[in-house]
Order: C-alpha cells, then structure tokens, then sequence
C-alpha cells in the first residue's frame, strides 16, 4: 500500500481515535461527579489535542524530535491563519461581539516561553515541567473565572459540554474509551512511520515534514470545528477553540513530549519558524482587542499568508 494512503489512514484513525476519546471521557467524568467545568477545560481540551500529543510523543520515542517540534510550531501557525482564514471566507466570523482577551493574552505569554525555553538550545524535562507548570496555572485561573460566571448566571454546565450525553449507556462509554486509546497510538505510528518516509523521498527533514503535513493534518479537528462555528454564527466558539488548541499546544503537548525524551530545536526554528508562529498570533490583535470582525477579505489574507509560508518552507 502506498505511503501516501498509510499516512492518510493514520491521520483518519488519530482523527476518530480522538472524538471518541473525548466523548467516552467527557460522559465517564461527568458521572464520575467531576464538575462539568473542569471537564471541559482539562478533559476536552486534551481530547480535541490528542492527535497533537500522540504524534509529538511518539515521534520523540521513535528519535524523531524535530517532527515532534514541527507539529507543534506548525499546527500554531495553521490554526492561527488557515482555520481561521477558511471559515470566514464561507461566513463572516463576527469576533467584535465575544471576549477572549485574557485567554488570548495567555497564549501570548505562553508563546513568548515557550520561544524563550527554545533558545536554550534543548527542550529538556525540565523545560517539559515549566511549561506544565504555566499550564496549570492557566487552567487554574480560568477555573476560577469560569466558575465564578457559572455560579452568578445560574447555567446548567452539561448542557455546553461537547460530547455529553445523559443518556448514553455505560457499555457504549467504554466502548468509545476503549476505541480512543487504541487508536490514538496505532494511527500516530501509522502517520509518524510514513510521513519520515516521505520526507525521505522527497529530500526534506522531519522538521518540514512536522511543519506542513503533518502539522495541517492534525489541525483538521480545529478546522472543523470553526467551520461548524462559523456557520452556526458563534464567534466565541471559532476564535476560543484557536487560541484555546494553541494554548494547549505549547504548554501542555510540548510539556509532555519533553519529558518523554529531549527535543533539540534546530537552527531553522530559531530563525523562522518561531517567529513566523509569533506573527501569526500577533495578526489576531485586531480580531481579539479592537473589535474586528473576520470577513471574506480577512479570511482570503489570512489563507493566503499560510500558503506563503508553506511555500517558503517546502522551497
């Protein structure tokens, strides 16, 4: 079977792995008696970014790093121009009406650590554990926000939670437990052995492979996400599930990989590609602060800026 089709079956397997994952955790959870709040910002988020970490993971025990430090870099960027560019150009994303500042300003800290631990030359497990460290804090203060919110408006949390079922019975809850843990490795080594073998045809590193195959593949759930939202008008839904997934990228995927092995940052990263992830957070200022919405025109630039980018990187 051709290279091509086995990472294809990889991605497709991460992609399911990863939605039955999250809902076989979300629906054990919630009967569990964890609060509905804490399952979204910790259960789901981990779940939507499964085949994020599955990969980096995996990519580092097959001594593989800069495919690991490519996903992440370049799933930032992709979620950052591509998944937000897409959707607004089939409808206008109208972010002047919902507040993601204070999440928006953490991926932004988070950014700029996570460029600084970069710089040192090796992600480390002692990188891996300041990033995690800066993960609970976030997850910690947002909470706490949340909660706050919840307690004054009175809101009935299961009812927002992606995934969530009253009615879906014990059998079928670990059925989709069982699919997301079996899945996730088998299609991360699946898409991992097969992505290094095309970059070796082709003459690339693991790094660019990380950068745009890779990286765009796993970005698919982010994007489907926001073309949903968009669709359905819920602004707040398609600009937080960005820079919510970025977020966790950085601090959480990156966290882990790191203590699974050492991932050493080439040169390249440290000369563009980093940057090209700051710039590209940095283009959602108008969207997050100063009330913009995300037209067609928007949704055309941003696209186009991320098919530049690729275009310099495969070049």
């Amino acid at each position: 079977m051709s290279v091509w089709l086995l990472a294809g079956l990889g991605l497709v397997i991460l992609l399911l792995a990863g939605d039955a994952l999250v809902k076989g955790a979300v629906n054990l959870s919630l009967r569990m008696g964890i609060p509905a709040l804490i399952v979204s910002l910790t259960v789901v988020a981990f779940g939507t970014s499964a085949p994020e970490l599955l990969v980096s993971v995996n990519a580092v025990l097959l001594n593989k790093p800069g495919l690991a430090l490519g996903n992440i870099v370049g799933s930032n960027t992709a979620n950052a121009l591509l998944v937000l560019g897409i959707p607004a150009i089939l409808s206008v994303i109208h972010t002047s009406g919902c507040d993601t500042r204070r999440t928006y300003v953490f991926m932004l800290i988070a950014s700029v650590l996570f460029i600084a631990l970069a710089f040192l030359g090796t992600f480390t497990a002692w990188s891996g554990l300041v990033l995690l460290a800066g993960l609970v804090v976030v997850i910690g203060v947002l909470a706490r926000e949340a909660t706050n919110h919840r307690r004054a408006e009175r809101e009935n949390p299961a009812e927002e939670i992606e995934g969530a079922d009253p009615d879906m019975p014990w059998w079928r809850v670990v059925l989709y437990l069982v699919l997301g843990l079996v899945g996730l490795p088998l299609g991360a080594d699946l898409l991992i052995d097969n992505a290094s073998i095309i970059a070796l045809r082709f003459g690339v590193s693991d790094s660019v492979i990380g950068l745009t195959l890779v990286a765009l593949g796993t970005s698919l759930p982010e994007l489907a996400t926001t073309v949903m939202a968009a669709l359905r008008k819920q602004a707040d839904v398609a600009l937080g599930n960005v820079i919510g997934s970025n977020l966790f990228n950085l601090l959480g995927i990156i966290g882990v990989a790191a203590l699974v092995g050492p991932i050493p940052v080439d040169r390249v990263f440290l000369t563009f590609d980093l940057w090209v992830m700051l710039a590209a957070s940095l283009a959602l200022v108008p969207f997050v602060f100063f009330k913009v919405d995300i037209g067609r025109v928007w949704g055309v630039v941003l696209s186009a800026a991320y098919l530049v980018y690729v275009t310099i990187v495969l070049i």
